[in-house]
């Protein structure tokens, strides 16, 4: 009897020290869930709100580094309140290794189409699946619930090198701006820009094919 005894108890311990340790684990999956994707911290200058930490490709997309070599991608706040209503994003199929300046995705509104360009170079190992849904999602929360999607990528640390970070990005963003009122030079566009930086929302869809294809070519490189 006492050997029963003596084995139910160490039963009973072993149950208790379980559901003690495993109380834990479980905590830590949960938050590792919640925090899969790094929030930034916007910083506001001359009407952009810039995420610090986010690395730009001159094409207007970005890149977080996500941790264990992935990227997260989207696009900027100069190019979404360029396109502003968009149809939908056109991705490429999963587990194709892109190259960094290559042709990730489409952007299209009706029959317009404008092509995005890589900020680095991997494979492509998933879609934000909201944006099947709501594209325009891309265009209205660009760094936060638009994000694109993220991209595996081996040699991230020197994909990043070539991309513009810090400082310079606010003052890349304004001199766009410029670059793009002096492109559009004399044509009438009421709302070139608002907030005192970002253009209007849609400008890209709203003027003539011709110039929509220099700005393409100008700002998205494609």
């Amino acid at each position: 009897m006492s050997i029963l005894f003596v084995l139910l108890t160490f039963l009973l311990i072993l149950t208790v020290m379980y559901f003690r340790n495993s109380q834990p684990a479980e905590t830590v999956v949960r938050a590792a869930d919640t925090h899969s994707m790094h929030l930034p911290v916007m910083m506001r200058y001359d009407g952009f709100e810039v995420p610090r930490g986010y690395a730009f490709h001159a094409g207007h997309t970005w890149l977080s580094d996500e941790g264990h070599q992935t990227a997260r991608i989207g696009v900027d706040a100069f190019a979404a309140n360029l396109f502003g209503e968009i149809d939908a994003i056109d991705f490429p199929e999963l587990n194709r290794w892109v190259r960094q300046g290559q042709t990730l995705c489409s952007v299209r509104r009706g029959n317009q189409k404008v092509d995005l360009l890589s900020p680095v170079e991997g494979v492509f190992t998933s879609v934000n699946e909201r944006l099947s849904k709501t594209p325009t999602l891309a265009t209205t929360d660009p760094y936060k619930d638009g994000w694109f999607c993220t991209i595996k990528a081996p040699d991230l640390a020197i994909n990043t090198k070539n991309l513009l970070q810090g400082a310079i990005v606010p003052a890349w963003m304004q001199n766009s701006v410029l670059r793009l009122s002096q492109m559009l030079g004399e044509i009438s566009t009421p709302g070139l820009a608002q907030d005192g930086g970002v253009p209007a929302k849609g400008l890209l869809f709203r003027i003539s094919s011709e110039v929509q294809h220099e700005l393409t070519k100008e700002f998205f490189l494609t």
